[in-house]
C-alpha cells in the first residue's frame, strides 16, 4: 500500500552466526525498500497528474478543431448559397469563428470590417510580419469571448511573459476560459508575438477611448497553424510520457531483480533460507504491486493511436517505441581501409611536399597562400569531428546519456563507428587530392585549371552537405544545418543544449572559419585564374570581413546567453556573456596588435588576454564541469564522479590550463626550424581543437549528472492550453 513503511524485525533466537550484523543488513535493506517505493510512489504521482492533463489538453483540441471544421462547413454552405443566388457580395476572408460557435450577435461581414479596421492600425505601427501565418490560416474571435484574465501577473512582468509564448489571450471553450501558450522559439513566432502584443494594446486602448464602441464585441484572432502547433506539442508530451513510464517500469523490474540477487547472496552467506519470506514482502509492496503507470501506458498507446496515427499501431510505435538502429561491422571494415588509405596518401604528400620545399620559409607562395589553407582546414574541421567520435565513444563507456542531452533522435543519431567512417573517408579524399594537384604543381603545371582543384574540392563537399537526396547521412547533415541556422540567427531561436555546444564548437574553429572566407574570396572574385593571392587582403572590404568573421562565433555565443537569460530570467547567463564579450575584446586587441606591433598594443594584449584567460579557467572548472568545489568529498573536485580515478580530473584541469595559454604564440611568435609560420599556426590551432574536444566530455559529464541528481530521463515538453479563471 502506499506510505507504508517496512521494517524486519530479527529474532534473537533466528540463529545467525552474526545476529548484529544480519540486523544491519535487513535494516539497510529495508532503508532501501521504502526509497524506492517512496520514489517510484512520487514518480508515478507525477505521470498519472501529467497523463490527466494531457486527457483534458486532447479535449480542447478535439473541441477546438471540431468547432473550426464545423464553422468551415457552415461558411462554404454559405458561399454556395450565395453563388446559387448569384450574388457578388461573397466575403472571401476565413470565417470569423468562436470555440463555441458564437459571434456575439455580430455579422460576419461586421467582423471582417473590424478586422480590416484594426489590421490597418497595426500597420501603421509594424510593418514586419510573419511568414508563419497568412491570411488564408486566420480565424476571428469575438473580443466579447475573450477575457481579460489573459493579463496575469505585475505589469512589468506581464510584456515578458507575453513575449515568451505566441498567444497570451483567453477564449471561452464549451464553458472553459482556455488561454493558448505556444512557446517563442524560431524567428516568424517572435515576430508574430511582438506584433499581436502591439494589436492587443492597440486594441486595449482603443477600447478604453470608445473607438470600438462599448458592446464588447471587439476581435483578437487565433490561427490553424497555432493549433497545429498545439498538436504538435501534445503529441510530444504524449510521446514523453510514454518513454518515462517506460523508464519507470524498467525501474521496477530491475530493482525487483536487485532484491532477488542481495536476498540469494545473503542466503548463499548465511546458509539461511530467508529469501523467498522477504520477497513476498517485496512482491506486496507499492513499487511491485501498483498497475496504474502499466495502464496509464496503454491508455497513452490508445490515445496516440485514436489522435494521430487513425488507428495504425504501427505508425504509433515508430514514435511511441523507435527501435535502436543496428551497427553494422562492415562499417568497422572500412574505417580500417580508409585509415590505411589515409595513412599511406599522407605519408607521400609529406614526402613529397618535403622534396618540394612546401613547407619551408622559401616556399612557393602562391600554394602556401591559396592551396594549403584547404588542407588545413579540412585536417581541423576533421580532427574536431573525430574527436567527437571519441567523446561518444567515451560517453557510452561511462554510460553518459549524450542522447537525452542533446535530444537526439536515437533511430537516426551518429554513432562513433559512423564518425569515425566519416572522417577517415573524407581525409583519405582530401589528401588523395591534394597529393595528385601538389604532383601536378611540383612538375611546373600551374595553369588556372590546376589552381581551381582544391576549390572544386571544397565545393563538392559543401554540395554533399546540402545535398537534398537521401544518402550519406541525411538526416544527420539536416541537423548539423538546422543547428547551424539557429546559430546564424540567435537570438530569434529558444536555445537549446545542442544549439549552444556546437557554438562552443565553433570558437574553437575560429581559423577554418577565417580560412572559408579567404578562400570563398579567392574563388569567387576569380583571383585564382591570375594566381594573385594577396587581392583578398589588399581590399579592406574583405579585410574587414576577414576581422569580423573572427568575432561572430564568439558574438553567437553571446547572443546566445542573453536568449536564455531572457527565457530563464537567470543572472548566471548574463555572467557567462561577460565572458565571450572578454573573448571579443582579446580577439580584437590581437588583431590590433597584428596590424601595429607597438609596445602599447602589446601590452594590452597582455592584460586583456590574461583577464579573459582567468575568466574563461574559471567557468569551465567551476561552471562547465562543476569542480574545484571546496565542501565536496572529493577534495578540489566535486561530490559525483563518473570517473574512479580521481588523478585524471587533476591531470584534465592542469592540461586544460596550458592548452588555454596558446594566445601566447601571438607574443611571442614561435618557429619551429625553417617551417613556414602558416604550418606553426596550424599546430596551434589543433591544440585548440584538442582542448575543446578534451573540455566535451567534462562538459557533459557534469551536465548527466545534474540530470541524474535531479532524476531528469524525459523532456518536460510545454502545454499549449491552460485554463485561467476569468476575474
Amino acid at each position: 500500500m502506499a506510505g507504508e513503511v517496512y521494517e524486519t524485525a530479527v529474532a534473537d533466537g533466528a540463529g545467525f552466526v552474526d545476529a548484529e550484523a544480519a540486523k544491519a543488513f535487513f535494516q539497510r535493506l529495508d532503508q532501501q525498500l521504502n526509497k524506492v517505493n517512496r520514489f517510484y510512489e512520487r514518480k508515478e504521482g507525477e505521470f498519472l497528474e501529467r497523463g490527466e492533463s494531457l486527457r483534458r489538453q486532447l479535449q480542447i483540441l478535439v473541441d477546438l478543431k471540431a468547432a473550426i471544421t464545423q464553422q468551415q462547413q457552415a461558411q462554404a454552405q454559405a458561399r454556395r448559397g450565395a453563388d446559387s443566388k448569384g450574388s457578388t457580395d461573397t466575403d472571401d476572408h476565413d470565417p470569423a469563428v468562436s470555440c463555441s460557435i458564437q459571434l456575439g450577435g455580430q455579422s460576419l461581414r461586421e467582423i471582417a470590417e473590424k478586422e480590416q479596421e484594426c489590421e490597418e492600425k497595426l500597420n501603421d505601427d509594424v510593418t514586419a510580419k510573419s511568414t508563419d501565418e497568412g491570411p488564408e490560416d486566420q480565424l476571428s474571435v469575438p473580443q466579447g469571448l475573450i477575457s481579460e484574465s489573459g493579463r496575469l501577473g505585475k505589469p512589468n512582468e506581464e510584456v515578458t511573459s507575453k513575449l515568451r509564448t505566441l498567444s497570451g489571450r483567453v477564449v471561452t471553450c464549451h464553458g472553459r476560459n482556455v488561454r493558448i501558450n505556444i512557446p517563442v522559439t524560431t524567428p516568424s513566432r517572435t515576430v508574430t508575438a511582438i506584433r499581436e502584443l502591439l494589436f492587443e494594446d492597440m486594441l486595449s486602448q482603443s477600447k478604453k477611448i470608445g473607438t470600438h464602441g462599448t458592446d464588447g464585441n471587439e476581435k483578437l484572432s487565433i490561427n490553424k497553424r497555432k493549433v497545429h502547433q498545439a498538436e504538435k506539442m501534445i503529441r510530444g508530451a504524449l510521446v514523453e510520457l510514454y518513454k518515462g513510464l517506460g523508464y519507470l517500469k524498467t525501474y521496477r523490474s530491475l530493482n525487483m531483480m536487485a532484491f532477488v540477487k542481495i536476498l540469494k547472496k545473503f542466503d548463499k552467506v548465511t546458509a539461511k533460507e530467508v529469501q523467498q519470506i522477504y520477497l513476498k514482502v517485496v512482491e506486496s509492496s507499492y513499487y511491485n504491486s501498483s498497475d496504474k503507470a502499466v495502464r496509464l501506458m496503454d491508455d497513452v498507446e490508445e490515445l496516440f493511436l485514436r489522435h494521430f496515427t487513425d488507428g495504425d499501431k504501427r505508425k504509433a510505435m515508430v514514435y511511441l517505441k523507435p527501435n535502436q538502429r543496428e551497427e553494422s561491422h562492415c562499417t568497422t571494415f572500412f574505417i580500417g581501409l580508409f585509415t590505411g588509405g589515409f595513412i599511406a596518401l599522407f605519408i607521400g604528400y609529406c614526402i613529397m611536399a618535403r622534396i618540394a620545399g612546401m613547407y619551408t620559409q622559401q616556399s612557393n607562395k602562391v600554394y602556401m597562400s591559396t592551396s594549403y589553407p584547404v588542407l588545413s582546414m579540412f585536417s581541423l574541421f576533421f580532427l574536431h569531428l573525430f574527436l567527437y567520435g571519441c567523446n561518444i565513444f567515451m560517453w557510452r563507456k561511462t554510460r553518459i546519456n549524450y542522447t537525452f542531452i542533446f535530444e537526439f533522435t536515437p533511430t537516426k543519431e551518429l554513432k562513433y563507428r559512423d564518425v569515425f567512417l566519416i572522417c577517415t573517408t573524407s581525409m583519405t579524399i582530401v589528401v588523395g587530392v591534394m597529393f595528385a594537384h601538389l604532383t601536378i604543381i611540383v612538375k611546373g603545371n600551374s595553369s588556372s585549371a590546376v589552381q581551381a582543384i582544391p576549390g572544386s574540392l571544397l565545393l563538392v563537399f559543401l554540395l554533399i552537405l546540402v545535398c537534398p537526396f537521401n544518402f550519406i547521412y541525411q538526416s544527420s547533415r539536416y541537423q548539423f544545418l538546422r543547428v547551424i541556422r539557429n546559430i546564424i540567427l540567435t537570438p530569434f531561436y529558444k536555445v537549446v543544449m545542442v544549439d549552444f555546444f556546437m557554438a562552443d564548437q565553433l570558437c574553437s574553429q575560429v581559423p577554418v572559419l577565417r580560412s572559408l572566407e579567404y578562400l570563398a574570396c579567392y574563388y569567387i572574385t576569380g583571383s585564382y585564374m591570375t594566381q594573385d593571392y594577396g587581392y583578398c587582403t589588399r581590399v579592406k572590404h574583405f579585410r574587414d570581413l576577414a576581422y569580423a568573421v573572427s568575432f561572430l562565433p564568439y558574438y553567437w555565443r553571446a547572443m546566445q546567453c542573453a536568449r536564455r537569460w531572457f527565457d530563464e530570467g537567470d543572472i548566471n547567463h548574463i555572467v557567462n556573456l561577460g565572458k565571450y564579450v572578454s573573448a571579443m575584446l582579446a580577439a580584437g586587441t590581437k588583431v590590433a596588435y597584428e596590424n601595429n606591433n607597438s609596445t602599447g598594443w602589446l601590452s594590452l594584449v597582455i592584460i586583456v588576454s590574461s583577464i579573459a584567460t582567468i575568466y574563461q579557467l574559471y567557468w569551465d572548472f567551476v561552471k562547465d564541469w562543476g569542480l574545484l568545489q571546496f565542501n565536496s568529498k572529493n577534495t578540489w573536485l566535486r561530490n559525483d564522479l563518473i570517473l574512479k580515478q580521481k588523478y585524471i580530473y587533476f591531470i584534465s584541469m592542469g592540461l586544460n590550463l596550458v592548452l588555454r595559454l596558446a594566445w601566447l604564440q601571438t607574443v611571442i611568435h614561435p618557429n619551429i626550424g625553417s617551417l613556414d609560420s602558416r604550418v606553426t599556426l596550424f599546430f596551434l590551432a589543433a591544440l585548440e581543437v584538442i582542448r575543446r574536444g578534451h573540455w566535451n566530455f567534462y562538459r557533459l559529464e557534469n551536465e548527466h549528472l545534474n540530470n541524474a541528481g535531479k532524476f531528469r530521463a524525459v523532456k518536460v515538453v510545454p502545454l499549449p492550453f491552460h485554463e485561467v479563471e476569468e476575474d
